[in-house]
């Protein structure tokens, strides 16, 4: 067996939304990385695998962005025909793409080695190149999902439900147990134009009528991602996970089977498309950070100086008993503010030194989980503890000590909202003059902050004397508040395409008037991005925008600046 080491600035154990935009975003700030996944492909419970949607925040324009949507609109421009495998391969390019990041995938976490109350190394095993890799780091980031450090370093967690008067939280049990939310086996269904049989394997189980699984939608096919198909809760959703998936495929299997021959569902044109073989996790392990988010927390909107990421799904706390659950749905979606604040002493551990975290492991209790445990958000969990292993590498500091404002700002300027905080403008920006004022206001979502333009219609900012440009930014409209997810639930027969917004500014050109009365043009083509910067690197006396062409017939802008 070989063995290959690695010393670099982060490493990221976990390849879901979570690691991928931590990893992303350390890399893009200059860090080196290592990422560590254990599956062969990237995206966690997002991915071909396991197929869950990415849920976030509720309302109007509260949709993530920063890393997360990056990704998303390129599956819109590339995957127009709705493959998994194709998602897939978008979010492995976006991490490929990044030349300060070492991808393991098929790599699982085994040991770690300390060095009084700091991680030294994880060593971790390949399985299918047969090589151990051994990897040093000045910071490690579990976002793993179980917390695999936390039994491997001695570092603090919590597993199950606390009591209700720990924190005074409302809707905890009277007494704490061990139970947790389960995890679930997903099916996938795909309409065709003729009948369609379906032969159930002698192994699945038998539910001759609805009263076999009451409260269970199972009806509406294209909504339908039978999330209800859970167990574990109730048991040991680390060790016992095989049991549940065996006995969670036999559940699904039954389910389709009566979908389709035990009573009329109009799903004869319908065939099974697909069913998860690996199961899709909700709670396990939960670190102890400095400080543990609770619902007192998530009602009162998060309101946290330390502010670097937010919530805003429902409460949504499924029943331990999941599948066997008979008193009702199989979850309570109890009311949540859109959005709240989620606070950085939440992604750090109180007794690791260099230990951060983000996914459904950060330090909350099981009835804040419930809130935040949804993959966008994780995905912005993920992007602020990345940014923040960057700026501590460059700055020489620690999660106590990092600089907070710096980092919100960083996150900002990333276009990652932070709700109750204004990003700063940077110096071109705020001396030049602007022909349209609201693109300089530091919000970069709401129809309120952006303008309207026509293909061919221009923005410019001039300047009474020359000034150094290094640069400039722009947000455009991805629409943040279309309908739908990033990959269907199912797969109708003729279904609607994904494509760009509308909207979003596709071909642009900036026109430099430089300090000599020369002009010099430069042309972007093809961007698909709603965070989009364009190097310039000159003393100018005027910048010009103009939209040449969009994915429809104009353009919406939320921030045009220069840095």
């Amino acid at each position: 067996m070989r063995t290959l080491r690695y010393s670099v600035d982060f490493c990221v154990v976990g390849g879901g939304m979570a690691g991928v935009s931590a990893a992303i975003a350390a890399a893009r700030h200059g860090a080196t990385v290592v990422l560590i996944q254990d599956r062969p492909v990237l995206g966690g419970n997002a991915s071909s695998e396991v197929r869950m949607m990415i849920a976030g925040a509720h309302g109007k324009d509260n949709r993530e962005a920063g890393i997360l949507e990056e990704i998303e609109c390129e599956n819109y421009y590339i995957n127009t025909g709705l493959k998994y495998s194709v998602w897939d391969s978008v979010i492995y390019g976006k991490v490929m793409a990044e030349k300060n990041i070492t991808l393991l995938l098929n790599t699982s976490c085994l040991d770690a080695e300390m060095d009084g109350k700091r991680i030294k190394s994880v060593k971790a095993w390949q399985s299918n190149a047969e090589t151990f890799h051994i990897v040093e780091a000045k910071y490690f980031a579990d976002c793993s999902g179980d917390s695999i450090l936390a039994p491997l370093t001695g570092a603090a967690y919590r597993y199950g439900r606390e009591a209700r008067d720990e924190f005074g939280e409302s809707i905890a049990p009277e007494k704490e147990d061990k139970y947790t939310m389960g995890m679930s086996c997903i099916l996938q269904a795909r309409e065709t134009d003729s009948k369609k049989i379906f032969i159930k394997p002698e192994w699945a189980y038998t539910y001759e009528t609805d009263t076999d699984f009451p409260y269970r939608e199972h009806d509406e096919l294209p909504k339908n991602n039978y999330w209800w198909i859970e167990l574990g809760g109730t048991g040991d959703c680390l060790h016992g996970v095989n049991d549940y998936q065996e006995e969670l495929v036999k559940i699904a299997y039954g389910v389709w089977d009566h979908i389709k021959n035990q009573q009329d569902h109009g799903a004869d044109n319908w065939e099974l498309e697909w069913i998860g073989l690996l199961p899709g996790k909700r709670e396990s392990r939960r670190y102890v950070g400095r400080y543990i988010i609770n619902e007192n927390d998530v009602r009162a909107e998060g309101k946290f100086p330390d502010v670097v990421a937010y919530g805003g799904w429902t409460m949504d706390d499924h029943f331990p008993e999941g599948f066997y659950y008979g008193k009702g749905t199989s979850t309570i979606w109890h009311p949540a503010p859109s959005p709240w604040g989620i606070p950085f002493r939440a992604l750090y551990a109180r007794d690791i030194e260099n230990l951060l975290f983000a996914g459904r492991n950060v330090s909350v209790t099981h009835v804040a989980l419930s809130s935040i445990r949804v993959m966008a958000t994780c995905a912005l969990m993920g992007q602020a503890i990345g940014t923040a292993a960057a700026q501590m590498t460059k700055d020489g500091t620690t999660p106590d000590t990092v600089d907070i404002k710096a980092l919100q700002q960083t996150l900002m300027d990333d276009d990652c909202y932070l709700p109750g905080f204004k990003r700063e403008q940077k110096a071109p920006t705020r001396v030049a003059k602007l022909s349209h004022e609201v693109l300089r206001d530091g919000i970069d979502r709401g129809d309120e902050h952006g303008v309207v333009l026509e293909l061919g219609e221009s923005v410019e900012y001039t300047f009474d004397e020359p000034m150094r440009v290094d640069g400039a930014r722009f947000i455009f409209d991805s629409d943040l508040n279309r309908e739908g997810w990033h990959m269907p639930k199912n797969f109708l027969l003729n279904e609607t395409k994904y494509k760009p917004s509308k909207t979003m500014t596709r071909d642009f050109e900036l026109r430099l008037t430089l300090d000599d009365g020369s002009e010099e043009v430069i042309e972007i083509k093809n961007n698909r991005t709603r965070l989009c910067r364009v190097p310039i690197g000159k003393a100018v006396t005027r910048v010009k925008f103009t939209p040449k062409k969009s994915f429809g017939e104009r353009v919406r802008v939320f921030s045009f600046e220069l840095y």
